[in-house]
């Protein structure tokens, strides 16, 4: 049985996330809920975003491979680890996706294309109020691989708009693990890559105000194919987008 702890101003969690709370979780309780000292029996302590093994990879080498663990229980390697991916396969099944020991079932016949949207969102008190687009011509990146989808039918493209912020939970790891190619700017959407199918592809476009780490240490630590693209700013030329995602295409043998 796994308990969840939440502080006392639980007001700030909105109800899709209290959701997922409840499925990955046992049970559920806020802190505010004891009057008295709470013993505490097992207790893992997060630390602060900024000391975690995400940020470190901007000032060490991370060396941590990862695979799933039907590969690695059939080609043991101890150099490699499945964690990651168990606590993907364990989200899914949270949510009552079956766990599939490779890439998941597709409903559609050809590739999904998912394309993790960031809306203008609440600018972090470090920002000083100020909202800091990482992908400044968003819109414009999603019309150019619209047109291309729209010029190449014989490759059975679904483009999907990943309008995150306004989708239960439940149909973001729904659209994640549907996807035969993962495409975002570096944001919190991209996390849900833990969730993704084995041989999926992500190409996380990368503004140069936010050059991290996380997203390429996830993918190696799942071992799903990663590719990058780094912005001199935060505007993608469309072009260069468009360049990436037909070799990522063609390789997938459209």
């Amino acid at each position: 049985m796994h308990t969840i702890l939440i502080p006392a101003d639980d007001d700030k969690f909105q109800t899709p996330l209290e959701r997922t709370w409840k499925a990955l979780f046992s049970s559920v309780r806020y802190a505010k809920a004891f009057s008295g000292s709470v013993c505490l029996r097992h207790a893992i302590l997060v630390p602060l975003g900024y000391e975690t093994a995400l940020f470190k990879g901007l000032t060490e080498k991370i060396i941590c491979q990862g695979a799933s663990a039907h590969d690695l229980w059939q080609n043991p390697d101890d150099q490699k680890t499945a964690r990651l991916s168990e606590f993907g396969e364990m989200i899914r099944a949270a949510f009552d996706f079956p766990v599939s020991r490779h890439r998941a079932e597709k409903p559609f016949s050809g590739h999904n294309v998912l394309f993790v949207r960031r809306e203008d969102y609440l600018a972090h008190p470090r920002h000083a109020g100020k909202v800091e687009s990482r992908l400044s011509n968003e819109q414009e990146v999603f019309d150019s691989l619209q047109t291309w989808v729209s010029n190449h039918l014989e490759c059975k493209v679904n483009l999907i708009n990943g309008l995150f912020a306004h989708m239960p939970m439940k149909e973001q790891v729904r659209a994640i693990q549907d996807a035969s190619v993962i495409i975002g700017a570096h944001g919190a959407g991209l996390t849900h890559i833990v969730s993704a199918t084995p041989k999926t592809i992500i190409l996380e476009i990368i503004s140069s105000y936010f050059r991290r780490p996380h997203f390429q240490l996830i993918a190696e630590w799942k071992g799903l194919e990663y590719h990058a693209i780094n912005l001199d700013g935060s505007y993608a030329q469309p072009s260069v987008v468009i360049d990436r995602f037909s070799r990522i295409m063609k390789s997938l043998g459209c």
